[in-house]
């Protein structure tokens, strides 16, 4: 007699469909669980023996065998519990109901026969409905949101006398979750109004913020590199559902706990932290700080101090938004899709053009520590800003008047939206391949000329001719504006210092009488 019950297998984040396949018959007492388990999956044995006690079922007299399939696939944790106890009930006909492939069972068992939630739960439910599955039950769990999934319905249970009740017909769920208010943005980050000076900064911060742009600061110690970063986040528009769940499922797999709020995340890992922390990894991977920071701000504070190979390694995630991470028993894929703003100091001293202090460092000093940061890394960051210290006795006399975060935000989401209209889903500026936003908004003859004549007059590579590009339209997104203008262009290359930093002052209008 064998039986079948479906499960979900994770992979990262990615999901499968896990079938548990169970045999039993009579002879002596055998419980095996085959399918490359590990030790947290072989162990379900005795859970499932002693819950199933409980409901006064015998298994006496019985050789089971239970196959995870596929079999080539690693299974880790006790998120099929419940599925596996299923397909031994059913085997044995203690279960006399037909259970449909579309029918899922995810959850831990205690040895009373409850039912416990497991680290992964939340992305194996978003991965449900990917696989086909249209009924799943599931532990409740009081941490995590109010699901409501198109096309899936979720039955949450407490003990696995709950699921065969309702399996029976003989068992109705109750209603677990509590209406919620909706939630209010938290205060945990500095306004932008907090911030003296720095004009020029803070709009950066809104061009990258409106267009998802990578941003690199350079200043002296104590001008300010750390609060606009830390500031960042107070100006960026709040997760969409899907996009917070997806966040969730990421820090529930890192056994992260997250902060109750719609922020986008922030992480801000030491330059100590190893590439491993930063990047992912382990003996099973999970998630990094990258991956934790989907969808948020991954700030680098005084990156040169970051080892060279940890650095490096940022540069392909950089630009696709995932990673993937090798190991002997997985190749596992996380998203991280993120925005990255690192901060540095121009010398070891700190000090170097700063017009308050005194330089102590040679050139080659300087130029061993700006190399801290390969020439490929340098080129994925879309600004480069040069800061200098805010003089507090003339801070305010640029006219330039000192807007709230909740102001900004509301430009960056009006920006935002734009994009989403343009491109017919969720993706900005910084992010959305090439081709498809030269189709939508594509340049002009002139303004071709004028950036290929740069690019090979001055030495820009490709990637940064496209930066200024994507820089250009985003610019023009706050603006409302449905083309890339002129003077869009000219501000992206003055943002981008990277194109700019070739060019003299002397030049610099020439340059803007050519693009004009």
């Amino acid at each position: 007699m064998w039986a079948k019950v479906t499960s979900i297998g994770l992979k990262g984040m990615e999901g499968y469909r896990l079938n548990v396949k169970v045999s039993t018959r009579v002879g002596a007492d055998s419980f095996k669980i085959v399918g490359l388990p590990d030790t947290a999956v072989k162990e379900a044995r005795e859970r499932i023996i002693a819950a199933i006690g409980t409901l006064g079922y015998v298994m006496n007299g019985q050789k089971i065998i239970i196959n995870l399939s596929p079999s080539d696939q690693k299974k880790i944790g006790s998120m099929f519990d419940l599925s596996m106890a299923i397909g031994v009930l059913s085997s044995l006909h203690e279960l006399e109901v037909i259970i449909p492939e579309d029918t899922g069972f995810i959850g831990a068992l205690s040895l009373d026969g409850a039912i416990q939630s497991v680290q992964g739960m939340l992305a194996a439910v978003l991965a449900a409905k990917k696989i086909g599955i249209r009924k799943l039950y599931l532990p409740f769990d009081e941490k995590l949101p109010s699901l409501d999934v198109l096309g899936l319905e979720l039955i949450y249970v407490e003990s696995l006398q709950d699921v065969i009740g309702h399996l029976s017909g003989q068992w109705s769920p109750p209603s677990f979750f509590k209406k919620k208010q909706e939630e209010v943005r938290c205060t945990e980050y500095p306004d932008f109004q907090q911030i003296i000076g720095h004009s020029r900064a803070k709009y950066a911060l809104e061009v990258a913020g409106a267009g998802e742009h990578h941003v690199l600061m350079t200043g002296p110690p104590g001008c300010g590199k750390s609060l606009l970063a830390w500031s960042f986040p107070s100006i960026l528009p709040g997760l969409s559902k899907e996009f917070r769940l997806e966040v969730m499922s990421l820090y529930q797999l890192a056994h992260v706990s997250q902060p109750e709020t719609n922020f986008p995340p922030f992480r801000n890992p030491h330059h100590s932290a190893s590439g491993i922390s930063i990047i992912g990894g382990g003996h099973y991977p999970k998630p990094g700080e990258i991956s934790l920071a989907h969808r948020g701000v991954l700030f680098l504070d005084e990156v040169g101090e970051f080892s060279k190979k940890t650095l490096d390694m940022l540069r392909q995630p950089l630009e696709t938004g995932l990673i993937t991470i090798s190991r002997t028993h997985a190749t596992i894929t996380y998203p991280a899709s993120f925005i990255m703003v690192a901060a540095m100091n121009p010398c070891p001293c700190g000090y170097a053009g700063d017009n308050a202090h005194y330089c102590t460092c040679s050139k080659k000093q300087i130029l061993a520590y700006q190399n801290k940061l390969s020439g490929p890394l340098r080129d994925r960051f879309d600004i480069h800003l040069s800061l200098k210290s805010v003089d507090l006795r003339t801070a305010g006399e640029d006219g330039v008047e000192n807007e709230s975060s909740c102001v900004v935000r509301q430009r960056v989401e009006e920006a935002r939206k734009r994009q989403y209209d343009r491109y017919g889903r969720e993706i900005c500026n910084g992010r959305v391949p090439y081709d498809e936003l030269m189709k939508t908004t594509p340049l002009t003859q002139g303004q071709q000329n004028a950036l290929q004549q740069h690019l090979y007059k001055k030495g820009w590579s490709s990637r940064t001719q496209i930066k200024i590009i994507r820089l250009a339209r985003t610019i023009n997104d706050l603006r409302g504006e449905n083309a890339i203008t002129d003077e869009s262009l000219w501000q992206a290359i003055k943002l981008n210092s990277l194109a700019v930093s070739a060019v003299s002052s002397a030049v610099s209008g020439t340059i803007r009488g050519q693009i004009r």
